[in-house]
């Protein structure tokens, strides 16, 4: 029967070719299959004898608190990055980007030893700070959240730049037109519009921080109650006691993304 009048005509469904479905499907296998053997492979017996250990609660309390600070830090320091590199008329903001994007494919290791030459008693910014104070950051509790928000501030810029570059600019015109200074613009027009992109990049950079390991094992030390977090301590369960690392590993696994799929589901319905 043909469409009445008004009546919007549908486009046929595609059929999507079977190779690439084929390939789709080898690919989320790929990705939950290892996933889904560590949920099957950890002793759910042991959850409360694992989570209730002092090296666990040590571990876990210093996770939760040095990457609940680093996205603290991340958010603080990360929007006006964004901001920055979303504006159109900025020259440098290609070159920004490159460098912005770097700790997401440096090894992790690397951007320890690259924080100890600059934070290490010898190193360009540590050295004159240890001789001035005889303080140095490696080592200690703050450089955990100093590696954390190394690796974790990319996700967050590059977020909300998304968000920025997506934003009707019409808002920040009107808001300039009534006499409002920028900072005003941005904080009561710009920041608001913004919630969903920042709360996203936000929850993406604590995730990474909470799973950081090999900056923080190379410029944090791996001492225990003092920069043990619950990565380290799965390492270290791996060669005496595997059950106890599958338990830490699920709930590594388990948090940030049942965190992902509520913000999915209530703050950012546009992914």
């Amino acid at each position: 029967m043909p469409a009445g009048r008004g009546t919007p005509l549908r486009p046929p469904r595609e059929r999507a070719p079977w190779p690439l479905l084929a390939a789709a499907g080898l690919a989320l296998l790929w990705l939950t299959v290892p996933l889904l053997g560590l949920v099957a492979r950890a002793p759910w017996a042991r959850l409360g004898e694992v989570l209730g250990s002092t090296p666990a609660r040590q571990a876990l309390a210093l996770s939760a608190g040095t990457a609940g600070l680093a996205t603290v830090v991340v958010v603080l320091l990360g929007v006006p990055l964004a901001w920055l590199l979303a504006r159109p008329r900025s020259r440098a903001a290609g070159w920004l980007r490159a460098l912005v994007t770097v700790p997401l494919i440096l090894p992790p290791v690397v951007g320890g030893v690259a924080l100890l030459s600059v934070w290490g008693r010898s190193g360009l910014l540590g050295g004159p700070l240890h001789d001035l104070t005889g303080w140095a950051l490696p080592f200690t509790p703050w450089a955990v959240v100093v590696a954390q928000v190394f690796v974790g501030l990319p996700f967050l810029v590059l977020s909300v730049e998304g968000s920025l570059r997506a934003l009707d600019r019409r808002h920040e015109e009107v808001s300039a037109t009534l006499g409002a200074t920028g900072w005003q613009t941005f904080t009561r027009v710009t920041l608001p519009l913004l919630a969903p992109g920042v709360l996203a990049g936000a929850v993406l950079a604590w995730a990474r921080a909470l799973g950081e390991f090999g900056a923080t094992i190379t410029f944090a030390g791996n001492f225990p109650g003092t920069t043990r977090t619950v990565p380290l301590q799965v390492y270290l369960s791996l060669e005496d006691d595997p059950g106890a690392a599958l338990v830490l590993s699920v709930l590594l696994m388990g948090v940030p993304l049942v965190v992902l799929l509520l913000l999915r589901g209530r703050w950012t319905a546009r992914w």
